[in-house]
């Protein structure tokens, strides 16, 4: 069974940084491709950012796009979010997740291709 336990948020400052981790397990981690999204209050849950298997190949929402890097280290099956610069609207509960099969997109940014979701972590950042 695949799990996925995110860590590291908390309350940051404007203009701060904070790293996330997504430690998984249950299958072949370097598999599958990895990614982050994010639930702020009241609204919808969006993508943020999303690797390769590999790890070679990211994409960024257009929001985080300079300010945030996703990362992984297979060996560790663990991925990460360095999230710098941060802003009071990038407050929410970030989600890491995972394809449930192989697909054709290498780089998956719909919330429809991923299946496997951790139980989220809260990122506030005060003004």
């Amino acid at each position: 069974q695949v799990q996925l336990v995110e860590s590291g948020g908390g309350l940051v400052q404007a203009g701060g940084s904070l790293r996330l981790s997504c430690a998984a397990s249950g299958r072949t981690f370097n598999t599958y491709a990895m990614g982050w999204f994010r639930q702020a209050p009241g609204k919808e849950r969006e993508f943020v950012a999303a690797i390769s298997r590999s790890g070679a190949g990211t994409y960024y929402a257009d929001s985080v796009k300079g300010r945030f890097t996703i990362s992984r280290e297979n060996a560790k099956n663990t991925m990460y979010l360095q999230m710098n610069s941060l802003k009071p609207e990038d407050t929410a509960v970030y989600y890491c997740a995972t394809p449930g099969r192989l697909l054709a997109t290498i780089i998956p940014a719909a919330e429809s291709d991923y299946a496997y979701w951790g139980q989220g972590t809260q990122v506030t950042v005060s003004s």
